[in-house]
């Protein structure tokens, strides 16, 4: 008779887990201020007093700046466009490259893009999953104008990484959407390197549903992102500015609604980062006795702020893949409310390398043109073939598992259904053989 419920044994939780919730009565007064009010933007796309927003967007950027100890705070309407006028205020041009991960969201590698420069990918850590430093060196050319890091997962990049970007003359981007809160030696994620970028998308560590904003102590680098962020064009004349690259403008502004929920958001930043790493610390120490899963250690002189938990998965200690692994893991346990149609939240491989996405395979960004990558003014040749990056891809394919089961206010109780669901699988896998 089957014990394991993929072969339809009785599962280890039959209920559901609790939601991250963390938007409560003080986002909703907050809102209803900003409602009353009558101005729910208050920005203008010309040289004006209002070209920098309202009285909780500028708000925002000086409570954010203070809590992560930045110069300045840029807002705007998502990480997403952080990374945007992030590269733009770089003066990322036409022949540029710049050298990305593969390991994450896609706009992390396709934000060079848009100001027609070419993504060069490096290969990630096997410990930690952010750009190797390694590989970053042999990627260098005289091309090369800027360095894109993604903390990924909650886990800081190498400081390594600093010291190449400052001996090649490099900008260095921080993508730090996933790990608000986590430190590198005292100093807080998104203030490593010259700009650092955070997300406030709904399913981060804390939200207003969509939004971003990016930091920087370069008073330069700040006007450029608050130029791109808001119709540059419109502006520079009046403005009487003396820099020209990259003033093509956009819209991608913050809202006061978005900016009066986020800083009510950032007040419970710390609680929900003290809460996130006890939870893994609490289940680690049960699934430290699986021999199959490899547990994550931390970066030296780093804290984690676990937007998801990693684990490396052991083929050799089972003889049986990965993926029906998890997949048994997973039909113990049951989704996360609210989260219903989603399913179990424990995930093999995240992303699969960008590089193999049709945009890189195809090299067509333009047109219908080979533009940028065969554009004139790139003197360079770039490679996206399978196998450029073979610790991402053995990573993605076989080792590599995370899930969400870790947030606030998963309890005791709730973690040890998760490690209950592993240690099953695992002391009955002879089922999966």
């Amino acid at each position: 008779m089957s014990v394991l419920a993929i072969n339809g044994g009785k599962k280890i939780r039959d209920h559901v887990f609790p939601a991250y919730k963390v938007i409560g009565n003080e986002e909703e007064m907050a809102v209803k201020k900003v409602i009353h009010s009558g101005v729910l933007s208050k920005y203008l796309g010309c040289w004006h007093d209002d070209f920098y927003g309202g009285e909780n967007v500028q708000a925002l950027e000086k409570e954010w700046s203070d809590y992560f100890g930045a110069k300045y705070a840029i807002t705007v309407n998502s990480a997403s466009s952080g990374i945007l006028v992030a590269v733009g205020a770089a003066g990322v041009g036409p022949g540029d490259e710049v050298i990305v991960t593969p390991f994450s969201m896609s706009v992390s590698a396709v934000a060079p893009l848009y100001f027609n420069a070419v993504p060069v990918f490096a290969d990630i850590e096997a410990d930690h999953f952010c750009l190797d430093p390694d590989s970053i060196r042999k990627k260098i050319t005289p091309r090369t104008k800027a360095i894109i890091v993604v903390d990924l997962f909650g886990q800081t990049f190498s400081e390594e990484i600093i010291s190449i970007a400052k001996e090649n003359n490099l900008i260095l981007i921080e993508d730090t959407a996933q790990a608000p809160n986590a430190k590198s030696h005292g100093k807080s994620a998104g203030t490593l390197g010259d700009i650092g970028i955070y997300s406030l998308n709904y399913h981060k560590h804390i939200h207003s549903g969509e939004g971003g904003i990016a930091v920087t102590d370069d008073y330069e680098l700040a006007e450029r992102m608050r130029m791109i962020r808001n119709h540059a064009e419109a502006v520079v004349d009046d403005r009487g500015m003396d820099y020209y690259n990259n003033f093509i403008g956009f819209n991608l502004r913050m809202t006061e609604l978005e900016a009066a929920v986020a800083r009510e958001q950032l007040k419970k930043l710390e609680s929900l980062y003290v809460q996130r790493r006890a939870n893994v610390k609490y289940l680690e120490s049960k699934l430290k006795h699986i021999p199959a899963l490899e547990l994550v250690k931390e970066r030296v002189g780093s804290e984690h702020a676990y937007y998801v938990h990693p684990i490396k998965y052991k083929m050799d200690e089972l003889k049986i893949h990965r993926n029906t692994f998890v997949e048994a893991v997973k039909a113990e346990l049951s989704p996360i409310e609210l989260r219903e149609q989603e399913g179990v939240p424990v995930v093999n491989g995240y992303v699969k390398p960008l590089y193999l996405q049709s945009i890189y395979q195809k090299k067509i960004a333009y047109g219908g043109t080979s533009c940028p990558f065969g554009c004139p003014l790139y003197k360079g040749t770039v490679d996206y073939h399978k196998g450029i990056c073979p610790t991402c891809e053995n990573l993605y394919e076989n080792e590599l598992i995370f899930h969400e089961l870790i947030r606030p206010p998963m309890t005791e109780k709730d973690l040890d259904d998760v490690y209950l669901a592993f240690e099953k699988v695992y002391h009955h896998r002879e089922e999966l053989l």
